[in-house]
């Protein structure tokens, strides 16, 4: 499900670059799965990342053809995907950028996939929560209990020891 049209976009890094030394380096950002575009209409700005998030760990990773593909228009264009979480709703950006004038079109699609994963990270966090708070709230009882025992053995008169001053007067 598209969540809005194609709209124009801009390649927005570099600005203070020549134009070519910009096209070298847009070129070479998308390569290693990286850039930064803007919604022209907008002016939304977004740090795009061309693959999927990376598994645990700081492991560099280099996008495949799905995520960027110079050979679809060899040497014109560049079509380009990024799956992202936008204001906490599972996204996937998709566009092309003109080699040359690095703009383009963009649009950004729901992801029904990613969200029911994401989901279900969320409800096994949700689930682990309250286990953990359930756990508390068991040896937080236990504690109080024993501590009320305890203050009822101190509040019991203690058994006397030894002879008792039992003596009435008659």
């Amino acid at each position: 499900m598209v969540l809005f049209c194609y709209l124009k976009i801009r390649y927005t890094g570099f600005r203070d670059k020549p134009h070519e030394e910009r096209q070298a380096r847009f070129q070479s950002a998308c390569r290693d799965g990286r850039s930064e575009i803007a919604f022209v209409s907008t002016g939304t700005n977004l740090s795009l990342q061309f693959f999927a998030a990376p598994p645990q760990g700081d492991q560099r990773q280099l996008p495949t053809r799905d995520y960027v593909d110079f050979d679809r228009e060899m040497g014109k264009v560049v079509h380009l995907k990024a799956p992202m979480i936008l204001n906490g709703v599972c996204v996937i950006w998709r566009g092309w950028i003109d080699l040359q004038r690095l703009d383009g079109m963009g649009c950004l699609e729901y992801d029904d996939e990613k969200a029911q994963q994401e989901d279900l990270l969320a409800q096994q966090a949700f689930d682990e929560v309250r286990r953990r708070t359930q756990e508390f709230e068991d040896r937080d009882r236990l504690h109080r209990e024993d501590v009320e025992v305890r203050r009822q053995q101190n509040r019991s008169p203690a058994p006397t020891v030894g002879p008792t001053n039992n003596h009435k007067m008659r």
